[in-house]
């Protein structure tokens, strides 16, 4: 029997459908299940379009394609049809994320016509937390912060983003879209920190968030407070706060050569359940 497959962008009507999908794996598809919950499939208020592929009329994977290039629940004949899709479309992304085998597939076939990639991360694995174990006293100075200290925790965030990507958030349009992001998650009561004397010492986010799982980001501590353990503390109280107020599971996605923080992740009750590959441009 020959299996009819199709690939197209999805709209409003396929909400449904496309919500079904990203349910299989609520913690791998949390950044974009919570996109899609708060903005639903219109390109414009979700910042991107939402492909989908099609198996014998039914709904089987998805591709975000907006800031980054996101393939959900894909098997080899999906991510094919989706990189022949963004072949044509052409590079508009800064990024592609997701699953590691997947995304493995995903930038083997686009490298000749999108590369090369300004840095590949292989293996970055993904960890998962529900409970913070007993040993662990979360800090308690660690805290929502407050929407009159952006100007506190904002220079963190850039060096934060600095540090890990490679590359300063306010490059381009001078950090607006950087610093909306930011004020987003402040609003939210998603941004998390240590404030001593009108400074971070500790910090971090909850990203995306579904009520079934949600998206730990952005960890740093100052540069002269490291070694003191304060990631494993103060990662405990941002734990604490998700799991009883956002989400029943939290995740969290690391550098596989990062090996101090998966380290102090996993004393904080993470444990690795699969990895992450990306690829920056």
């Amino acid at each position: 029997m020959l299996t009819q497959t199709t690939t197209r962008v999805l709209g409003p009507g396929d909400l449904d459908a496309t919500l079904a999908v990203l349910d299989r794996d609520p913690v791998t598809n949390a950044f974009v299940a919570a996109r899609v919950q708060a903005a639903g499939l219109d390109p414009w208020r979700l910042g991107g379009e939402m492909w989908g592929w099609y198996a014998d009329g039914r709904l089987e994977s998805l591709a975000y394609a907006g800031a980054n290039l996101v393939p959900v629940e894909a098997g080899p004949e999906a991510v094919r049809a989706f990189a022949e899709r963004a072949r044509r479309a052409g590079r508009r992304c800064s990024s592609i994320v997701g699953p590691a085998e997947t995304t493995a597939l995903l930038w083997s076939l686009l490298e000749p016509s999108w590369g090369p990639a300004r840095e590949v991360r292989p293996c970055q694995p993904l960890m998962v937390a529900s409970a913070v174990p007993p040993d662990i006293a979360p800090d308690p100075y660690v805290r929502r912060v407050r929407k009159d200290e952006m100007d506190i925790v904002m220079p963190a965030c850039v060096a934060m983003f600095t540090e890990e990507v490679g590359v300063s958030p306010l490059a381009g349009d001078g950090g607006l879209l950087y610093q909306a992001r930011v004020a987003e998650l402040v609003s939210a009561g998603r941004s998390f920190a240590r404030i001593e004397d009108g400074r971070v010492v500790f910090k971090a986010e909850i990203g995306a968030a579904t009520d079934r799982a949600c998206q730990i980001q952005g960890v740093w501590v100052a540069p002269e407070f490291r070694g003191r353990r304060l990631s494993e503390t103060g990662m405990a109280a941002v734990l604490r706060y998700a799991l009883a107020d956002v989400a029943p599971l939290a995740s969290l996605y690391v550098n596989d050569f990062n090996t101090a923080a998966r380290a102090a992740y996993r004393r904080v009750g993470f444990r690795e359940t699969g990895a992450f590959m990306s690829v920056l441009f």
